[in-house]
């Protein structure tokens, strides 16, 4: 058999000729996070993250590393976008602030709430946070319970936007849950269930105020959570 002719290969050599920017770790979260915030953290790949970026899975892994580290990356890139509160403010104040700011921040990027909930930030730009936030419970008393304390507050707020993502992305389950809530509304034999059917049904048949449920339960449950860790210190300093 004639062996066959080999073909020159006409591709450009280096992205410089062929007229692409070059390749940084920083565009590569660039663009990571652009992919999370349309999709979501767990709902994009190496390869679709190289071909944002008009290279190849290894360029990906020879500047940022495997997809872990990638997400860690775009965590890190997320976490450096709450707004930190001033040092000054008293530890209610200060957690009250924080909380209000992340659920705006995380909403933005999906799926980063759930990974937050599920393993914490370990990344550089959590740690100032951390370590305010506890030494802010540990000033106001709580003492050995100051880190237990932070991630009830932190765990809480995360677990509620990563409810909140989950359910953004089942709107048709989320019309049937509230239709089945809505039909209790006249059982008599179970007043409470039919207060809560009476509750999903105002709710829904308002657009206005639906629209801003979400952001009011949240403020809800936050200031709730404030209100138990409070009354936990009461108890710790009568001791």
């Amino acid at each position: 058999m004639a062996p066959r002719a080999s073909i020159p290969d006409s591709r450009p050599r280096s992205r410089w000729a062929a007229g692409l920017p070059a390749v940084t770790a920083e565009k590569i979260v660039d663009q990571a996070l652009i992919l999370t915030e349309t999709h979501g953290l767990d709902n994009w790949t190496v390869r679709q993250l190289a071909t944002a970026i008009e290279a190849y899975p290894t360029v990906v892994y020879h500047h940022v590393g495997d997809r872990e580290a990638v997400v860690n990356a775009v965590l890190d890139r997320v976490v450096g976008m709450l707004p930190v509160p001033p040092t000054a403010l008293p530890w209610r104040d200060w957690f009250r602030v924080l909380l209000s700011g992340l659920r705006g921040v995380l909403r933005r990027y999906p799926g980063v709430a759930r990974r937050l909930a599920a393993h914490g930030p370990g990344v550089e730009r959590a740690a100032p946070i951390i370590d305010r936030g506890v030494t802010l419970l540990q000033e106001a008393g709580f003492g050995k319970e100051s880190v237990l304390a932070y991630n009830v507050l932190l765990s809480t707020a995360c677990q509620l936007v990563a409810i909140e993502d989950d359910r953004e992305r089942s709107p048709e389950l989320r019309a049937k849950m509230s239709e089945l809530y809505a039909q209790s509304r006249t059982r008599e034999d179970l007043p409470g269930l039919a207060a809560m059917g009476a509750f999903v049904e105002e709710v829904s048949g308002q657009p206005d105020q639906l629209a801003g449920f979400y952001a009011s339960f949240y403020d809800y449950a936050v200031e709730r959570t404030l209100d138990g860790i409070a009354a936990r210190l009461e108890q710790i300093r009568s001791r």
